[in-house]
């Protein structure tokens, strides 16, 4: 499964022995899918994947996270419901729906409508590949390339209105996360939550990384 997480590599920390430099960067990456492109890629897989879910399965739902590593790989979707909090929390210890409440990999929908993201994976190798060559300052521009794209998609997704098809939209948390997590998903969450979000304060209180 394409979107299972790998471990997190860390950014290279020695510049490649051959750098393309400011001008070689710019130039190779105008031939690239612009962050646009890569937003509008996500968004529409994930129409197509959030339709099949609320076919599929007509809960109340209250969490849908984009889900991506370290190396900002094409990322996926995993979603929380009511409904699939009560069964899983059935099947584990006691004690545990803490835990499995925002848990993207003990999720039932995590990866759902995967195959809705080819296009997405076609895209993100039409990038520049994220690798140890890079110079600091390439693999961290990159790499915000990609979680703007994102971040973009999510923002586009919820004015249109996406997110609260299933119930009230103060009570459903919507983010772009890195695992393993980081404090960047905690400010990924504030941008693309309601000011004063309850939903939003309990899940910055159970699993923010501050």
């Amino acid at each position: 499964m394409w979107c299972m997480l790998p471990n997190k590599k860390a950014k290279p920390t020695q510049p490649a022995a051959q750098s393309l430099g400011a001008s070689g960067v710019m130039e190779q990456l105008s031939s690239h899918p612009t962050p646009k492109e890569l937003a509008a890629s996500i968004a529409a897989a994930m129409r197509l994947a959030l339709l099949d879910l609320f076919r599929q399965h007509p809960e109340q739902y209250y969490y849908f996270s984009l889900v991506t590593t370290g190396e900002a790989l094409p990322p996926f979707l995993v979603a929380w419901s009511t409904e699939a909090l009560v069964v899983e929390v059935a099947k584990a210890k006691p004690g545990s729906e803490a835990y499995l409440r925002w848990s993207c990999a003990e999720s039932p929908y995590m990866c759902y409508g995967e195959h809705h993201f080819q296009e997405v994976i076609r895209l993100f190798e039409l990038r520049p590949e994220m690798t140890s060559e890079m110079t600091d300052s390439e693999w961290e521009a990159e790499y915000a390339v990609r979680l703007r794209a994102m971040e973009l998609a999510m923002k586009e997704l919820d004015d249109e209105g996406v997110f609260s098809q299933r119930g009230d939209r103060e009570k459903v948390v919507i983010n772009v996360e890195v695992m393993p997590p980081d404090a960047t998903n905690a400010e990924r969450a504030r941008r693309l939550n309601p000011v004063g979000s309850q939903a939003l304060a309990a899940w910055l209180q159970d699993v923010a990384e501050e």
